[in-house]
């Protein structure tokens, strides 16, 4: 296990030097009993502070931050109403001050010297922190070893980001617990931060040393505005090749196709990787990410290509993990770029029964209301309903040779054929490609390949990348209501005048 850092130690290691204000009045404690008051007395005299949490407001790299901190020396970091008082109350000056927040907890939990008064003060203090990101503000989250019981069942796991330091316990019920109630210890390796991390529950493992480097890329994502000297002016578009349909879709399958991991590569700066769906559930086929396209922030959410093969296509969880994606852009306020490359969703009995084709209906009805600027890009294959929930946007791009169908060609010809044979034929009748997609409406635009991307990966990826950062820039430009109408009237009308 973990070591237990100090408050102080921590706030040192990642605030600025000298730009730490405490935020900390005198703790009122809620009618203590002798004991009690001789256990607060012993935990400051051991902990050298005066409760379980410190707070106050520093700077990470210049940039203002809101910051909470607990105190394990202090009766194991435990929450009583005066810590929680002091929580609440900083939370609601970061709202008020219009401050990111990094809050890091390390506790047992719930205050037992204080019983169920201090065990609802958990409420208390989540309704702040929602109230916090319901003001579009970010909430960051480092879990510190221990952090267990009603603390991370509340403020400990509510971080848009959340990340915690090698070799913590992370856990709802505490080991010690676990045994005296059930007489048996609770399986090992279960409640760490590794562990936890690999099940998608929390986004990373990040030591402590890292943390101030990690929060501070973070806010140049979230914080900083974007660079407007960054994005060159558009060129004109070429012509696009009038080739048929079954190249694209072949083309499209090359194994060293570019996917998003080359657009992460060569297009992005200042990325913030994030795991799973913070619900104890991750899957390869996509990847979300906080980024930077030449200087504009954003929610990055795509298919990966080199995360799928015929037999590992996207499940519920990718669509869970994706919807995440989707909710961080509406609280954080910033756009979101989905990439759509996929061979499609699932056919399985467990997809079927955890909900995959709900989840698509659900990404979809997300995607269509979601308030902050969208772009799509269909980079490569766009295959079924894994495609169509990642489509829905206020701008729709696809590279040259992406290509867009109910079913892969072979499976439409099945259908209607009774045979594969028929595939090239039925890709060509059906309109997949990105000439008839632009068409028909339902892409704004195609981004060209020099001849293939696969045979130019990193020109496309910028040029993918330089394309993605000029359409949320105009995006941004537009009032939200104007927008979110034209986006709904672009579905409204798909298709009625064809």
């Amino acid at each position: 296990m973990a070591d237990k850092m100090p408050a102080r130690g921590l706030l040192e290691l990642v605030l600025d030097a000298g730009s730490f204000i405490s935020w900390d009045t005198a703790p009122v404690h809620t009618r203590p009993n002798e004991k009690y008051r001789d256990d607060l007395t012993t935990a400051a005299e051991k902990a050298g502070v005066d409760e379980s949490v410190i707070t106050g407001a520093g700077a990470i790299g210049g940039r203002p931050v809101a910051v909470i901190a607990c105190e394990f020396a202090f009766l194991g970091g435990s929450i009583g109403v005066a810590s929680a008082e002091r929580i609440v109350s900083a939370i609601e000056r970061a709202t008020r001050e219009g401050l990111p927040l990094l809050a890091s907890p390390t506790s047992g939990g719930t205050r037992m010297q204080e019983g169920t008064i201090a065990f609802v003060q958990m409420v208390k203090i989540a309704a702040a922190v929602a109230t916090h990101k319901a003001a579009h503000l970010p909430y960051l989250v480092y879990l510190r070893n221990p952090t267990t019981g009603g603390v991370f069942a509340s403020w400990g796991s509510l971080g848009h980001i959340t990340v915690a330091e090698p070799g913590a316990l992370i856990g709802f019920l505490g080991p010690r617990v676990y045994e005296a109630l059930y007489d048996e210890k609770f399986p090992e390796g279960v409640q760490t931060s590794e562990n936890l991390y690999r099940n998608g529950v929390i986004d990373g493992v990040v030591p402590a040393q890292r943390l101030r480097s990690f929060v501070h890329r973070t806010l140049r994502v979230l914080v900083d505005p974007p660079d407007e000297s960054s994005t060159r002016e558009a060129l004109p578009l070429p012509d696009i090749p009038d080739i048929p349909a079954w190249q694209s879709v072949l083309l499209s399958r090359r194994a060293d196709r570019p996917g998003i991991r080359h657009l992460l590569r060569h297009a992005t700066t200042d990325q913030v990787p994030l795991s799973g769906t913070g619900q104890g559930e991750t899957e390869g086929t996509v990847l979300l990410s906080l980024v930077r396209f030449r200087g504009t922030p954003c929610v990055l959410l795509g298919q990966d290509r080199a995360g799928q093969s015929a037999r590992n296509t996207m499940g519920p969880a990718a669509l869970r993990q994706a919807r995440r994606g989707m909710r961080l852009a509406g609280e954080l306020q910033i756009p979101l770029v989905l990439v759509i490359d996929t061979l499609g969703a699932a056919l399985s009995q467990e997809a079927e029964e955890r909900g995959l084709a709900p989840e698509i209906a659900r990404c979809i009805s997300d995607l269509v209301t979601l308030k902050t600027p969208t772009v799509s890009v269909l980079l490569g294959q766009g295959t079924g309903g894994g495609a169509l929930a990642f489509l829905p946007a206020d701008r729709v791009l696809a590279a040259q040779n992406g290509w867009l169908a109910p079913l892969p060609p072979e499976g439409a010809s099945a259908i209607v054929h009774r045979d594969t044979t028929h595939a090239p034929e039925m890709a060509a009748y059906q309109g997949i490609r990105s000439l008839d997609l632009l068409r028909d409406g339902v892409i704004d635009a195609v981004i060209p390949e020099y001849p293939d991307a696969a045979d130019e990966p990193v020109d496309f990826s910028k040029r993918v990348g330089e394309t993605i950062s000029r359409e949320i820039r105009a995006l941004a430009k537009a009032p939200e209501k104007e927008r979110t109408a034209a986006r709904h009237a672009r579905y409204r009308n798909l298709g009625s005048t064809r």
